[in-house]
C-alpha cells in the first residue's frame, strides 16, 4: 500500500516541499529502500524509525518498503524526515488509518523511545505551509513554538510519534499554539549586561559610534591595546533600536535555518551580534557549504558583524565582504544549487595603528620599521576600507580618565537619541525598501542629502585634498544626513557636512 506525506526541505533560508512516498508490501526480501538523494543523516533514519516503531508500540514493517524523497533532484540532509517516515509506514501498513494525510506538513526527529527531537527551519517550513494552503504543521515542542510566529497557520506540537498518530487518526485532540507575534519591546537587560555608562572617556569615539548605529553605517575604530574599542563595539546592542517586525521575521528565518533558535542562542527583540575568530574560512564568513547555507554574514542581518583585530583576517576572507556589504545580500553557488542570502549587516571592524600596536602613542615607543608597518596596513584594500563609511581613532586613556569614578552617559540615553534619528529615516523612506539612510540608492542621495553652492564647493574641496572616490563622496553625504537626523534638522548644514568629511581623514592619513 502506498502513503503520501508532505514535509520540506531547505535551501539556503527557504523551504522547498518534499513528498515522503512510502510504499510497503513489495514482493522481494524483507528489507527498507530509501531512495531521492539522501545524504547520511537521512540514510541513518531508518535505525532510529525502526525503533522508534517497535518502542511506541507499532510494528516495524515485515515485507520490502520503498521509502521516496521526492523530488529526487533535489538533496535532502538532516533528520528532517523521521516523523513522516514513520508516519507514512504506518499509513502503508494499515497501522494508521487518517483521513486527508497529504493536507498536513509535518517534520521532526525521532529519538529511539519515540519522543520527537527539534529541527532546523520550523519558520521557513511555516511560511511554506501557509503559501501552500496546508491545514496545518506538525511539529516538536521547540520547533512549533518557533514557527507559531507565522500567522495564517495552524502550529500543533506533537511529543512523541504516538501522539503525533493518535491526533492524525482522531483519537485524542491537540489545539494549535496560539499565534505568538513577536515581542516589539526590548527584553529587560540582565544585570550586569554591557552598557555604555560602563566606558570611560572615548568621548569622540562614543559619538562616532552613535552616529554609525543611527544611520547604520559601517565603522572603523583605530587605536593602541587597551583603548576600549572592543568594550565599545560590545555595547553597540545597547544602543541599538528594536526591529520592527518584518526586520525580527527575517532574523528569526535565518537564525531558524542555522539552528540557532533551537540551541537558544539568540534572544527574541534583540539585534544579533556576531564576532567571528579571524582565523574564520571564506565559506565560514560568506556562507555556503554541500547545500548552500547562512555564514557569519548573513547570521548578522540587522544587526552587528564585529571584526576585531581587522588586518588579522585572511585578505580572501575580507575580499569575499566587498559585494555583500555594498548589496545587502549575497549569492551563493554550489553544485547542489544556488540561493541567495540577506545580509543587510553593520560592519564594526576594529585594528591597531600597526603590528605592536603604538605607532603614535606618547607613552610607548613603536618597535615596528616601516617595512611592516606598510605591509600591516596592506592587509586591508582600498576598495574594502573605501566601503567603511566612518573611520575614528580610539586613543590611549590617561590615568585621570581611568581613575574617574563617575560614570559615562547610559545606554538608554543614547538609544533614544538613535529610536528618533531612525523614526524619520523610516518616516522619509515609507513607500521604498530603504530602511536606513546608509541604505540610500542615488535618487535617494541626491532627494534627501542636497546641500547649496557652499557646502557643495567645501565637499569638493575636501574630495581634493583627501583624494578621495565617488564612492565615498556618496558616503559622507549619508553620514551627514544621519548627523542632522540626530540633530532634528530638515536640511545639511555645515557642522553636519564637515564632521562627516573628518570621519574620512583616515583614509589617506592612515593607510597610505
Amino acid at each position: 500500500m502506498l502513503a503520501t506525506i508532505a514535509s520540506a526541505a531547505l535551501q539556503g533560508v527557504e523551504a522547498e516541499m518534499v513528498h515522503v512516498e512510502v510504499n510497503a508490501g513489495e514482493a522481494g526480501e524483507p528489507k527498507l529502500i530509501l531512495v531521492g538523494l539522501p545524504d547520511a543523516a537521512v540514510k541513518e533514519s531508518d535505525d532510529r524509525v525502526f525503533s522508534a516503531l517497535s518502542n511506541s508500540g507499532f510494528k516495524p514493517p515485515r515485507t520490502r518498503t520503498t521509502i521516496n524523497l521526492a523530488p529526487g533532484h533535489l538533496r535532502k540532509e538532516g533528520p528532517f524526515y523521521d516523523l513522516p517516515i514513520a508516519l507514512g509506514i504506518l499509513a502503508a501498513t494499515q497501522q494508521l488509518r487518517a483521513e486527508n494525510l497529504g493536507s498536513w506538513m509535518i517534520a521532526g526527529e525521532l529519538s529511539l523511545s519515540g519522543a520527537t527531537r527539534p529541527v532546523r527551519g520550523a519558520l521557513a517550513m511555516a511560511r511554506l505551509a501557509r503559501k501552500l494552503g496546508k491545514r496545518g504543521l506538525l511539529l516538536p515542542a521547540v520547533s512549533a513554538e518557533e514557527a507559531a510566529h507565522v500567522e495564517g497557520i495552524a502550529v500543533y506540537r506533537v511529543d512523541s510519534l504516538d501522539r503525533a498518530a493518535r491526533f492524525l487518526t482522531g483519537e485524542i485532540t491537540l489545539a494549535p499554539l496560539d499565534p505568538a507575534p513577536l515581542r516589539r519591546t526590548r527584553p529587560v537587560p540582565a544585570d550586569g549586561a554591557p552598557d555604555f555608562s560602563e566606558i570611560k572617556g572615548q568621548h569622540a569615539l562614543r559619538r562616532a559610534v552613535e552616529v554609525a548605529v543611527a544611520g547604520g553605517h559601517n565603522i572603523l575604530m583605530l587605536g593602541p591595546p587597551g583603548a576600549g574599542k572592543s568594550m565599545v563595539a560590545k555595547r553597540i546592542p545597547s544602543i541599538m533600536p528594536v526591529p520592527v517586525l518584518e526586520e525580527q521575521l527575517e532574523i528569526v528565518s535565518i537564525h531558524s535555518a542555522a539552528g540557532t533558535t533551537i540551541s537558544g542562542e539568540m534572544a527574541w527583540g534583540v539585534r544579533p551580534f556576531r564576532a567571528p575568530h579571524h582565523t574564520i574560512s571564506d565559506v565560514g564568513l560568506l556562507g555556503g557549504g554541500t547545500i548552500p547555507g547562512p555564514g557569519e554574514i548573513s547570521l548578522a542581518h540587522h544587526g552587528v558583524l564585529f571584526l576585531d583585530e581587522l588586518p588579522e583576517f585572511k585578505r580572501s576572507a575580507l575580499e569575499v565582504l566587498r559585494q555583500p556589504i555594498e548589496d545587502g545580500e549575497v549569492t551563493i553557488s554550489r553544485s547542489a544549487g544556488k540561493v541567495t542570502l540577506p545580509c543587510a549587516f553593520m560592519l564594526a571592524a576594529a585594528m591597531n595603528p600597526c603590528p605592536c600596536g603604538y605607532l603614535g602613542d606618547a607613552k610607548h615607543e613603536c618597535r615596528c620599521s616601516p617595512t611592516q608597518i606598510q605591509r600591516y596596513r596592506s592587509r586591508i584594500s582600498g576598495p574594502l576600507l573605501d566601503r567603511i563609511d566612518i573611520h575614528i581613532e580610539a586613543p590611549a586613556l590617561s590615568l585621570a580618565e581611568l581613575r574617574a569614578t563617575e560614570n559615562g552617559e547610559p545606554s538608554t540615553a543614547i538609544r533614544a537619541r538613535v529610536e528618533a534619528a531612525r523614526a524619520r529615516q523610516h518616516a522619509r523612506f515609507a513607500h521604498s525598501r530603504t530602511t536606513s539612510n546608509a541604505r540610500m540608492t542615488q535618487p535617494q542621495i541626491r532627494r534627501h542629502c542636497a546641500v547649496d553652492a557652499a557646502l557643495g564647493d567645501l565637499l569638493q574641496h575636501a574630495m581634493e585634498q583627501l583624494n578621495l572616490s565617488a564612492r565615498a563622496y556618496d558616503r559622507i553625504l549619508k553620514v551627514a544626513r544621519t548627523i542632522a537626523d540626530l540633530a532634528g534638522a530638515e536640511q545639511i548644514e555645515a557642522p553636519h557636512l564637515l564632521e562627516a568629511i573628518q570621519y574620512r581623514s583616515l583614509d589617506r592619513a592612515v593607510f597610505y
